[in-house]
């Protein structure tokens, strides 16, 4: 074979090429547009440094004393937020995430009322619900836990209904054909397969729980957000330090929490 009619190699095709370079071509486009649109100033840019070193300086030295007047509570009460909110999730989540699950209720118009309802539960960020509560209840810690109840439902329902549709169908075939009832079918069959994976899905959601109910009270929904909120309008800037080191230990806390948890039932 002469060299004119040697087969050169090629790792990827005329195609796969073009398509390779329309998607980097795309991302490209995008980039560009959304630095245009962010609309970076270069001059507060380059001024950021100066910015946070002086911000530091007046977060120090912290206000340690107003721990015990104005945060505990504040903290107790992000605690009760995320704990109580993650209890109705999943008194909301596991009908939900049954109805979704094919292999157990073979109706699909209640397969897909199921997954819309899990769905429309993650669309919307925690932010958007908790400002949705609040307007309805009010500001303060109601708002908050029904917040943190909705936004979970969706994250819950979902990996419990996959747990459900991942069991193996052998015992359940057993209880089928010995004449067991639903509930039986389910308690016995099915909830011995899940229940690690639905512990281990309730620790984590209780886990992102507590960081996210620190948060939503910078919009009204009770806990430590709100007072962080009015600690920052009144340019408490030795008190914010001190709120934001709470919320660090209360996170690394309820961290080791969920990990010791996690072993001793998993």
């Amino acid at each position: 074979m002469s060299k004119s009619q040697a087969k050169i190699w090629q790792r990827f095709t005329l195609a796969e090429r073009l398509s390779r370079f329309a998607v980097f071509l795309g991302l490209a486009v995008a980039l560009s547009l959304s630095l245009r649109t962010v609309e970076i100033i270069p001059e507060f840019l380059f001024d950021a440094p100066t910015q946070i070193a002086d911000l530091l300086t007046r977060m120090w030295p912290m206000d340690l004393d107003y721990y015990r007047g104005g945060i505990h509570a504040a903290m107790m009460e992000t605690l009760h937020i995320a704990s109580l909110g993650t209890l109705l999730s999943l008194v909301m989540a596991i009908p939900v995430g049954i109805l979704g699950a094919n292999n157990i209720v073979r109706f699909p118009l209640l397969n897909w009322l199921s997954k819309l309802i899990l769905v429309s539960s993650r669309s919307v960020n925690t932010l958007v619900w908790a400002l949705l509560f609040v307007a309805v209840f009010g500001p303060g810690a109601l708002a908050g836990t029904i917040c943190i109840a909705f936004r979970s439902v969706g994250f819950v329902g979902k990996l419990f209904a996959e747990a459900l549709e991942e069991s193996d169908p052998g015992p359940v075939e057993a209880l089928h054909a010995a004449g067991a009832p639903w509930a039986s079918v389910f308690l016995k069959g099915y909830w011995p397969q899940v229940a690690p994976a639905f512990w281990a899905i309730f620790l984590f959601r209780w886990d992102i729980n507590v960081r996210e109910s620190a948060v939503i009270g910078l919009v009204g929904a009770g806990g430590l957000g709100m007072v962080l909120d009015t600690a920052l309008n009144l340019f408490h800037w030795d008190r914010v330090s001190v709120i934001l080191l709470s919320i660090f230990v209360v996170v690394i806390i309820a961290e080791l929490l969920v990990t010791a948890i996690r072993k001793r039932i998993i």
